[in-house]
């Protein structure tokens, strides 16, 4: 009995599966699909074999990685192939089905209309076309009726309803066609008017789109996504194309792209490696302070250089904002009334640069103290008494004993850093914006800017929303993170295993 309920129970697993997978895959989104059903397939025979043991722990953290980080990569690696774009949003067939629906109404055809509620039911009354051109009085069969009515000579002797209570139906109106007499179809085309409507575009044999107004045909071009004429007019909206390495191309051979990218990533290269060299060595310059058991208050010193850290940072962020406000920041008031200057820390690139070092210095230095402060503890206090007996100084300690015995392991730990500082997006967002922007740039790029925040603008602000342009910067900057990881886990290797021969 328990087999047969536990077969029951996969048969229908399966069966919600398939579902699942056809209803994400009918959306348009393929490679999900494919994704759920392999993760799918695999929990099945994981948990209906009685030979997978442990596996049936380990699957739940295999899936969520395959579906959360796995499949966003391989997605977002797809999409720097494409031109996947505002302007490209759709597939082919859901562009050419949204050009086919596009309408223009016929000049002249609009017929006023009232709502009208008698005995048999909610009515429309129509008057005379403005042309003059069929019956003056139409009323149609009753509402709900279905989606095409028929329209006969008449009038309804009940009182027309509010344009009010004709308001509240307009998503009803709008659904309905109305045959008159003579065969014409119309549709609501205002908000007090039907009128005779003709598709803007005809399709043709070889799949192109004619303009049914002026005859101008338009080819799908599969280079660029767009149905395209002969002397280049485009339609909108476009559809998806594969692009091949053109994004990649661009990064490397568009001088007016090439060069606000490439001075992007050593701006960020230079961010990053500064904000850990000057948080690192204040973090090691307070900690190797903190150490000195001589200090009265050192735990009032400890608490009060850790608040930093422990005050979330983008609290910390908008108060810099505003301290560094040029005219009414606290900063610019205490250097106008000692020297008379007044920096303009948002619109001068190399002062916004500062700007941000010195707040991300001040955001990373706790955490550099904390961890100086563990490795410090842990050197062996005999070390330290051996080298006052042979008269060495606080300045020889540093060097002789205190720097090496902690340099390794914290290398590993100060590449983790580099590798946040790389991405670290709040901090540019928040404080400026990537401002100022650099002139003469096919794409917005800002001073500031980072390689994070540059493809954030790329994808979702004032350039057009070009994602894939921008997955495959993140495809880039993925494979930088990647590498700076692998050496990561190098250097903590060699670390552990110097540690194991000490």
């Amino acid at each position: 009995m328990s087999r047969l309920l536990r077969l029951a129970s996969l048969a229908l697993v399966a069966v919600l599966l398939l579902l699942a997978v056809m209803t994400v895959h009918a959306s348009g989104q393929g490679l999900l699909a494919a994704v759920l059903l392999a993760v799918g397939a695999l929990a099945l025979w994981i948990y209906a074999s009685p030979r997978t043991g442990a596996s049936r722990y380990l699957l739940p953290g295999v899936a969520t990685a395959l579906v959360f980080v796995v499949f966003p990569m391989l997605y977002t690696m797809g999409m720097g192939f494409t031109n996947y774009s505002a302007r490209n949003l759709v597939e082919f067939e859901q562009a050419r089905e949204q050009l086919r629906a596009d309408w223009t109404l016929v000049e002249g055809t609009v017929r006023p209309f009232s709502l009208h509620q008698d005995a048999g039911g909610l009515r429309l009354q129509l008057g005379a076309a403005e042309d003059g051109s069929g019956e003056a009085g139409l009323l149609s069969a009753p509402l709900g009726s279905g989606p095409e009515l028929a329209l006969a000579p008449g009038q309804s002797g009940a009182p027309a309803l509010a344009l009010p209570a004709q308001v509240e139906r307009l998503d009803l109106l709008r659904g309905l066609t109305l045959l008159e007499p003579g065969g014409r179809r119309l549709r609501l085309v205002t908000l007090r008017g039907f009128g005779e409507t003709r598709s803007l575009y005809r399709t043709e044999a070889d799949g192109s789109l004619t303009d049914t107004l002026s005859g101008r045909n338009y080819r799908p071009d599969a280079a660029q996504g767009f149905f395209t004429a002969a002397d280049g007019e485009q339609l909108q909206p476009g559809y998806r194309v594969s692009v091949g390495w053109r994004h990649y191309a661009r990064i490397v051979g568009d001088e007016r792209f090439r060069a606000p990218f490439m001075s992007v990533f050593a701006w960020t290269v230079v961010f990053s490696a500064l904000s850990v060299l000057l948080a690192g060595s204040l973090g090691l310059l307070l900690a190797v302070i903190l150490n000195w058991e001589a200090l009265e208050g050192r735990a009032v010193y400890r608490l009060v250089l850790f608040l930093p850290y422990a005050v979330p940072s983008f609290i910390s962020i908008l108060v810099f904002k505003g301290l560094f406000n040029q005219n009414l920041g606290e900063l610019n008031l205490i250097l106008n009334g000692l020297f008379g200057i007044k920096p303009a820390w948002f619109s001068d690139p190399l002062l916004a640069k500062t700007m941000l070092l010195i707040v991300n210095v001040w955001l990373g230095f706790p955490y550099m103290m904390v961890l100086c402060s563990g490795l410090i503890k842990a050197i062996p206090a005999d070390l330290y008494e051996a080298s006052a007996v042979a008269g060495a100084g606080p300045w020889v300690n540093f060097w002789k004993l205190t720097m090496p015995l902690i340099v390794k392991p914290l290398t590993p730990l100060l590449i983790s850093a580099f590798a946040f500082n790389f991405n670290n997006f709040v901090l540019i967002s928040l404080l400026t914006g990537g401002r100022p922007d650099q002139l003469d740039t096919s794409l917005p790029a800002g001073t500031t800017d980072i390689l994070v925040s540059y493809t954030w603008r790329i994808a979702f602000q004032d350039s057009g929303q070009q994602f894939g342009l921008a997955s495959a910067i993140s495809t880039v900057i993925f494979l930088i993170v990647a590498a700076i990881t692998l050496v990561q886990m190098k250097l903590t290797r060699v670390a552990d295993d110097g540690s194991k021969r000490r």
